[in-house]
C-alpha cells in the first residue's frame, strides 16, 4: 500500500532541499499555493509533470520552506471529492489555487470568486465554462489549455489509421462529465467527425470508473472494433497501465493524447507535452503573486506537441509501423 503521507513529505523535502535561488518576494513574505490533484501517489500521477511545475517555481526564485508553502490536496482518484478539497483550500486563505484537471478548476471556481485560480490542461476552457474567452478570461481564473479538441483527436485517429491501414471500426473510450458544460458533447461530435474524415466508424464506449473497464473492452471486442482511442480524462491517466494492459490483452492497437500511456505500454500517442504545460503554469503563479489579475492574463495554448511510439508494443501486436510515421516520432520506445 502506498504511504501517501510519506510521499507528500518527500515532495516538501524535495523543495526544501532545492538549490537556493534569488528570492521572488521580499524577505518574510511567504506565499501560499493551493494545489489540487486527482492523485499524488507514485504510479497514479505523472511525477515528471508535477516536478516540472516545481522546477518552474524554483527557476522563478520560489523555494518551499523559504518563501513559499504549497498546500497539496488530492482526490485519490475520486473526482467527486474536488468540491470539498476546494473548500478546504479556500478556508486556508491561500494566495492562489493551481488546479490541473478541468473538474478541479471548476470546483475551485465554484468555491471562490476572489482567490486567483490557475488551471493546467483544460481541453476547452470556454465550452467548459471556466472562462469567457481565451483572450479575456474574466473573473478570477486563467491558465493553460491542452487544446485536446477536434484537431488533436483527428490527428490521433489519422496516425492510428496510418499505423493500422486496414482498420475500419475504432472504439472510443470516454468518461462523461470530464470537461463540464457543453465541452463533453462538443468533443464527442468532433470525434465522430474526425473519425469519419479518416475513413473509420467510431464506437463510443462510456465508462464511469475502473470497475467498468472489463465490460467496456468486452463491448469493444463483441462489436469487432479493430483499434482504440482513449479520450482525455484524469481517471484514465491514473489507470493508464491497466488500460494499456487491457488493450494488449484484447489485441487492440491504441492511440492516446498523452505520452504517459505509451510509457505504460500503450502503442502510440500524439498531443501536447504535459511537462511543458506544468512548467509554464509556474509563470502564471509568479505573475499573480506579484499582483497581476487572472482576468488580465490570457489563456495560453500548447506550444510543444509530441508523437511517441512504443515499438515493443507494436511488435507484440504484430504491427509494422510505416517509416512515414516513425520518421515523424519525437520519441520511439524500443
Amino acid at each position: 500500500m502506498i504511504d501517501r503521507r510519506a510521499f507528500l513529505g518527500t515532495l516538501v523535502g524535495g523543495l526544501v532541499a532545492a538549490p537556493l535561488a534569488v528570492d521572488a518576494q521580499q524577505a518574510g513574505n511567504v506565499a501560499r499555493i493551493g494545489y489540487m490533484a486527482t492523485n499524488l501517489a507514485p504510479g497514479f500521477t505523472n511525477p515528471r509533470a508535477l516536478e516540472a511545475f516545481r522546477q518552474g517555481l524554483r527557476g522563478l526564485g520560489y523555494v518551499e520552506g523559504r518563501n513559499v508553502v504549497i498546500e497539496y490536496r488530492e482526490a485519490e482518484g475520486k473526482l467527486e471529492r474536488f468540491p470539498a478539497l476546494a473548500v478546504e483550500l479556500v478556508a486556508l486563505k491561500v494566495d492562489v489555487i493551481v488546479a490541473p484537471p478541468t473538474l478541479a478548476a471548476l470546483a475551485a471556481r465554484q468555491a471562490t470568486g476572489t482567490i486567483p485560480i490557475v488551471f493546467i490542461g483544460a481541453g476547452d476552457p470556454v465550452a467548459s465554462g471556466l472562462v469567457t474567452s481565451l483572450r479575456r478570461p474574466g473573473g478570477n481564473i486563467t491558465g493553460l489549455t491542452s487544446q485536446v479538441g477536434s484537431e488533436i483527436v483527428g490527428k490521433c485517429l489519422d496516425l492510428l489509421k496510418q499505423a493500422v491501414p486496414g482498420v475500419s471500426r475504432v472504439a472510443v473510450l470516454w468518461y462523461p462529465g470530464t470537461q463540464g458544460g457543453r465541452a463533453d458533447q462538443d468533443m464527442l461530435k468532433a470525434t465522430d467527425v474526425a473519425a469519419r474524415a479518416v475513413g473509420v466508424r467510431p464506437q463510443f464506449v462510456e465508462v464511469r470508473g475502473p470497475a467498468d473497464f472489463d465490460r467496456a473492452f468486452s463491448d469493444m471486442t463483441r462489436s469487432r472494433a479493430g483499434a482504440l482511442t482513449v479520450l482525455s480524462n484524469p481517471m484514465f491517466v491514473g489507470e493508464r497501465r491497466r488500460l494499456a494492459d487491457l488493450a494488449a490483452k484484447n489485441r487492440l492497437p491504441a492511440v492516446y493524447t498523452w505520452r504517459e500511456f505509451v510509457d505504460a505500454g500503450g502503442l502510440m500517442s500524439y498531443g501536447p507535452s504535459l511537462e511543458d504545460l506544468y512548467r509554464r503554469a509556474a509563470t502564471y503563479v509568479d505573475k499573480i503573486l506579484k499582483g497581476a489579475k487572472p482576468a488580465d492574463l490570457p489563456v495560453e495554448q500548447p506550444t510543444k506537441f509530441e508523437l511517441v511510439i512504443n515499438l515493443k508494443t507494436a511488435k507484440a501486436l504484430g504491427l509494422t509501423i510505416p517509416p512515414s510515421v516513425l520518421g515523424r516520432a519525437d520519441e520511439i520506445i524500443q
